[in-house]
């Protein structure tokens, strides 16, 4: 059982952190496909440190209408019509991520999930964008406060693009695996935590004085 002197519910002011990267079919949040999803829900041992844990993926159907640019997918290599991919409604992939979200997030007996990405505001912008043509009103994730791991790697490492980055702090980048959704969300996740554990181990806990 955790020290009840850390919880993750007081690391982040009540935020639950989420991981989330998307694949789409451009750079319009409103105009472009959303291709592919994946989040990384994360939790605090004992130390009061990050560790990955929950991890949710989908490929998606083009929703009615949505913009293809060919140069997007020539780039992820992504065919949103193969039936090998498995893909679902956009409308029932965001419930389903909303839904599973929730759940962690009241388990960690957090208030608001906020969306840690790499260039947050682009995989922010996309998912703010499908919940809203999905019409869900319930939505775990905060709709502008999110934490930007290419701000944070470069001020801990010095580097702003991903790989650069996990290769400063010594994580293992395959680059014949990037641009897919789940493989770039697995390494911001660890990248996130690696952060975060390192200010802990160098800094200390944060004051517990409350706001």
């Amino acid at each position: 059982m955790s020290d009840p002197q850390f919880l993750l519910k007081d690391r982040f002011r009540g935020y639950f952190p989420v991981i989330v990267d998307v694949e789409t079919a451009g750079f319009n949040a409103q105009t472009d496909a959303l291709l592919e999803v994946a989040a990384i829900t994360t939790k605090m041992d004992a130390a009061g440190f990050l560790t990955p844990d929950k991890t949710f993926h989908y490929h998606v159907v083009p929703f009615e209408g949505a913009n293809l640019e060919k140069a997007a997918l020539e780039f992820n290599g992504i065919d949103p019509w193969c039936a090998l991919r498995g893909a679902l409604d956009e409308t029932e992939v965001m419930k389903d991520l909303c839904t599973q979200i929730r759940k962690e997030q009241k388990a960690a007996d957090c208030q608001r999930s906020v969306m840690v990405a790499h260039n947050a505001a682009f995989d922010l912008g996309f998912i703010n964008a499908a919940i809203e043509r999905s019409k869900i009103k319930r939505t775990p994730f905060h709709p502008f406060v999110s934490f930007d791991t290419t701000t944070l790697s470069g001020l801990a490492l010095g580097q702003t693009v991903l790989v650069k980055a996990c290769q400063a702090a010594n994580i293992s980048f395959d680059q014949n695996e990037a641009h897919s959704a789940l493989y770039d969300t697995q390494k911001t996740a660890e990248l996130y935590c690696y952060i975060v554990n390192k200010w802990q181990s160098t800094c200390g806990w944060p004051s517990s004085e409350k706001d």
